[in-house]
């Protein structure tokens, strides 16, 4: 599909200068721009790509002013990095537009769908499933009984989603992820073997949650695993039984969350971060990546370091950790020369 300067410009609010018939069909870095291409100049320190970039448009700040001749086509925005930011996403829009419902698949009579859906091949919906108006569901995803989906939600090639679980709106979950699995519950009985528990809960999705491709989030035990509005998580994430995940938090890849613990608002949570079951953690807290968290954590806290403490002090204990050798030959030397002073005495 392609695009006319005068038409990018109309989307993005900007002022086409050259020529406004200009058509562009990709998108590139302007180090890489090619004939047919969009990029953008945000950053300062690549300015001087746009005086030898091939591309054929380029998005630029108001205040932009060329130092010499230039052969690209300029569309000059307020921001060029917010504005190329809403490019991508129209771009992706028009791009993943699709429609119907493609064959093989298999639908269960008792199925309600919304309008405007696609379904891709071996999709498989089961009884009773609710989903709302403007979903898409790529191909091979398996969706459980009595499953609720709603509105404008993208459930990529992969998913699996189990019985009862309940999906809100304009929700995103990337390929390969596992929703509503059995949670990690098992009793030993009298001969020393495990025996599961059985996991009849389920698991709560609500608006405007990303997850990140090959997460698992497990089914309660009794009641629901929760994840609030506006959560996102990052690729292979493990989430246990009946934790809850406050609004707004957001948490970096292979973090592992173990079973009943609660995790406030707007919190930061960086990549292999583990936290112990049964914790409750504040609203606001940052915990730096590769931390153990094996407490309750208050408010805003900040922590590094596993098991994790305070940030400002685990930075200053930091110096000391690298210069541990050094400290410890310290140490014995002014042993060994104390000992040596009081045999003279």
């Amino acid at each position: 599909m392609k695009f006319t300067a005068q038409q990018i410009a109309a989307i993005l609010d900007g002022e086409v200068v050259g020529n406004q018939n200009e058509e562009v069909f990709k998108l590139s870095k302007i180090e890489e721009g090619e004939k047919g291409s969009l990029t953008f100049l945000s950053n300062p320190k690549y300015q001087p790509y746009l005086y030898t970039t091939n591309a054929s448009i380029a998005i630029v700040n108001n205040t932009f002013q060329p130092e010499k001749e230039l052969k690209v086509t300029l569309i000059k925005v307020e921001n060029a990095y917010k504005s190329f930011s809403k490019l991508l996403e129209f771009y992706n829009e028009v791009k993943n537009n699709k429609l119907g419902r493609e064959v093989p698949n298999y639908i269960s009579s008792s199925a309600k769908i919304g309008e405007n859906e696609y379904i891709g091949a071996f999709t498989y919906i089961g009884e009773n499933v609710k989903i709302g108006n403007n979903v898409k569901i790529y191909p091979s995803c398996y969706i459980g009984d009595n499953t609720v989906i709603g509105d404008h939600c993208v459930l990529h090639s992969g998913v699996k989603i189990y019985s009862e679980t309940q999906i809100g709106n304009h929700c995103k979950i990337h390929s390969n992820c596992t929703i509503g699995s059995d949670g990690f519950g098992f009793a030993p009985n009298a001969e020393g073997n495990y025996v599961a528990v059985p996991q009849i809960g389920n698991v709560i999705i609500e608006d405007y949650v990303d997850i990140g491709a090959g997460a698992s989030i497990d089914r309660a035990t009794l009641g629901s695993t929760i994840i609030r509005q506006g959560v996102k998580l990052d690729n292979q994430i493990q989430i246990a039984h009946n934790v809850e995940i406050g609004k707004n938090t957001v948490i970096a890849a292979q973090t592992g969350i173990a079973g009943s613990t609660k995790i406030g608002e707007n919190c930061m949570i960086g990549g292999q971060v583990g936290i112990v079951g049964h914790l409750v953690i504040g609203n606001g807290v940052k915990i730096q990546a590769q931390s153990g968290i094996s407490k309750n954590l208050k408010d805003n806290e900040v922590v590094q370091g596993s098991p994790a403490f305070g940030y400002g002090d685990f930075n200053k204990s930091y110096v000391y950790f690298r210069n541990l050798p050094k400290i410890a030959a310290s140490v014995n030397n002014l042993e060994k020369e104390w000992k040596a002073q009081n045999k003279k005495e």
